[in-house]
């Protein structure tokens, strides 16, 4: 174990999910922050394709991915070869009706085995009054359930996907973050969050990490960037990372990755990945 206890991975594979793990200081996520928000001010927010895999784009986001303490909790879950298969933001403004509905993750991202965890980094506070992230103890072991696609301009999933079973409320947990700490849940999951109608800004970065023997089978073409260990397997294309931030080399790149990616999250849909 390099990071977590083994009653830390036992949680995590009895309940599927672990909260909270330390990462960083506070001030360090506060500064990622600064540096997504001066990057907002003077070009815009992220949206459409830009959300995702913005560790192509960032150098700073390059670095995350590889962080040997959020890499070290992984491994003692997934083992010590280890893909980082994608990235996204997900903000919600301060007193807007922005929410996540109930889902897994592993419904249209094409992944097999569902050996899949998501390290979900929190660059500021998140707690019930913005939002904090809740979670169904347990229901990763349930296979995969049918999802509905609703498009809600309010729902942050990328198809505002959510699951077509009743879902019991009272058996939610939140999963409360301090800015530094991360979040580690399983794909098959059933999680979602409220809106925030508080004044902070909630700010989370959600890193999806993969065993390298993992492979893609809803397309043809997928890709991966291997942030430890030894891929075997060579079942993704390799990621380059960004030589500067929002380089023409590194936007060049990056739209050729997410328009691959895109097409396999969107299929079946005729719709473009939205802001």
């Amino acid at each position: 174990m390099k990071a977590l206890t083994e009653a830390a991975v036992r949680q995590y594979e009895d309940l599927g999910y672990y909260s909270p793990v330390p990462v960083m200081a506070a001030s360090e996520a506060h500064a990622l922050q600064g540096r997504l928000e001066a990057f907002e001010a003077s070009a815009g927010r992220l949206a459409g394709k830009l959300r995702h895999k913005p560790h192509l784009l960032f150098t700073w986001l390059s670095d995350l991915i590889h962080h040997p303490r959020i890499l070290d909790a992984v491994e003692d879950v997934i083992g010590p070869d280890i893909l980082c298969w994608g990235t996204s933001f997900f903000i919600k403004e301060p007193r807007t009706r922005s929410f996540v509905s109930w889902h897994q993750d592993s419904t249209y991202w094409g992944l097999d085995p569902a050996d899949v965890i998501t390290a979900w980094v929190a660059f500021s506070d998140s707690n019930a009054e913005n939002g904090a992230m809740r979670v169904i103890p347990g229901s990763h072991r349930i296979d995969q359930v049918p999802h509905r696609d609703t498009f809600s301009p309010e729902n942050l999933l990328s198809r505002g996907q959510e699951v077509m079973v009743d879902v019991d409320d009272r058996q939610a947990v939140m999963m409360p973050l301090r800015a530094g700490e991360m979040s580690l849940h399983h794909v098959r999951l059933i999680h979602g969050s409220d809106p925030n109608p508080s004044d902070t800004r909630r700010v989370g970065f959600a890193i999806r990490y993969i065993p390298t023997h993992v492979r893609q089978v809803a397309g043809a073409h997928d890709a991966a960037t291997l942030v430890r260990g030894v891929d075997r397997f060579g079942h993704f294309a390799a990621e380059e990372r960004p030589d500067a931030d929002m380089s023409e080399s590194a936007l060049a790149h990056h739209a050729a990755i997410t328009g691959a990616h895109a097409a396999i999250l969107m299929r079946g849909t005729g719709k473009e990945m939205r802001a």
